[in-house]
Order: structure tokens, then C-alpha cells, then sequence
């Protein structure tokens, strides 16, 4: 249960760390709003305490959840650039996650 609590933590923090930068990239490519920075602020807020609930040492979480965001990203890719990830990118993303996997979940002495 403790891997499945991690992943889903994880994931969330991909989100939002995805969500806070894909804003002002909408702002400042896409001609949005300049009100789009105020829910990016709080995006990228959001990411950064949600990697502090992990119970790991911090180089350990980020390492590891490097893995998870580049498994996001792609995703985000296809469901909200619509482009549809490639063999390469999906093979690509998986791999990381399997990096992640052995980083998070390795058993540990001590």
C-alpha cells in the first residue's frame, strides 16, 4: 500500500508541477491572460509542498520523481497538446517510471 500511496503522490505532484508551468506558457506563447500566473503561482506552491510529505530523504523524492514527471508529461502530451505519444516516447516514459521504481522501492538496510 505504501507504493501505491507513493505513486499517487507522485503523480499529483507531476500535475501540478506541469499545471504551474504550462500557464504562463499559455500566457506568454498563446497569447493568454496574464491571470493565468495567479493559479500557475499556486500550482507550482502546491508541487513544491506536496514533495515535502514524502518520508524519504529529499534526494532520494526528487531522483525519483523525475521518473514519474517525465511519465506525466508525456501524458499530458497526448491529452491536452493532442499529439499521440510515439513507441519511443512511451517506451521512453516507462523506463523512467521503472528508474523511479528502483529508486523508491529498492529494499534498504538501515
Amino acid at each position: 500500500m505504501t507504493e501505491l500511496k507513493t505513486l499517487l503522490l507522485f503523480l499529483a505532484t507531476a500535475v501540478a508541477e506541469i499545471v504551474g508551468c504550462y500557464l504562463p506558457y499559455r500566457w506568454l506563447r498563446e497569447d493568454g491572460s496574464a491571470w493565468l500566473l495567479l493559479p500557475a503561482a499556486a500550482s507550482l506552491a502546491l508541487f513544491a509542498w506536496l514533495l515535502t510529505l514524502h518520508p524519504a530523504a529529499s534526494g532520494r523524492i526528487y531522483a525519483a520523481y523525475g521518473g514519474v514527471y517525465v511519465f506525466v508529461a508525456v501524458l499530458w502530451l497526448w491529452a491536452v497538446d493532442g499529439v499521440r505519444p510515439t513507441t519511443w516516447d512511451i517506451a521512453g516514459s516507462l523506463i523512467a517510471l521503472g528508474g523511479m521504481a528502483v529508486i523508491m522501492f529498492a529494499p534498504r538496510n538501515g
